[in-house]
């Protein structure tokens, strides 16, 4: 049985649409509102690798960030990001559009938008905002 990361074309495709996703991060204006949530972080050249590395293991291929990390927990990966409900659905729509402009489409990829829906759903927390002041739930 394959991985649903060979079913997407594997590493390689894989890495090209973590790119794109983080190009569009970048030049976007649109998703600035997503930029933001990396300033207080390592950046967003380690979160390319990262998000490559999670992603890999994520789709059931070489678990990369388990092995650097020791785990591939979610929230504990993200409980100090304020996510909002706009957070995770503009984080959703962009990924998607890193998706279609790698020209990745099929039942495979189909089933890892609705992972990626539900994971990105769950991260949506109460931390408060760094801008804000307000916490991200209710922002």
């Amino acid at each position: 049985m394959t991985s649903a990361l060979e079913q997407i074309g594997g590493e390689t495709v894989l890495k090209a649409v973590v790119e794109r996703f983080y190009d569009l991060m970048e030049s976007d204006p649109a998703v600035h509102e997503l930029h933001r949530l990396h300033f207080r972080g390592h950046g967003l050249s380690h979160t390319r690798q990262a998000q490559f590395e999670f992603l890999c293991g994520f789709l059931g291929g070489r678990p990369h960030y388990r092995e650097r990390f020791g785990h591939m927990n979610l929230r504990e990966i993200h409980e100090h990001v304020p996510i909002r409900t706009a957070d995770a659905d503009l984080w959703l729509e962009t990924f998607d559009r890193a998706l279609q402009d790698v020209g990745l489409a099929g039942p495979a990829v189909d089933r890892f938008r609705a992972t990626l829906q539900r994971s990105a759903h769950k991260l949506v927390n109460e931390v408060p905002d760094w801008r804000r002041g307000e916490t991200a739930a209710t922002a």
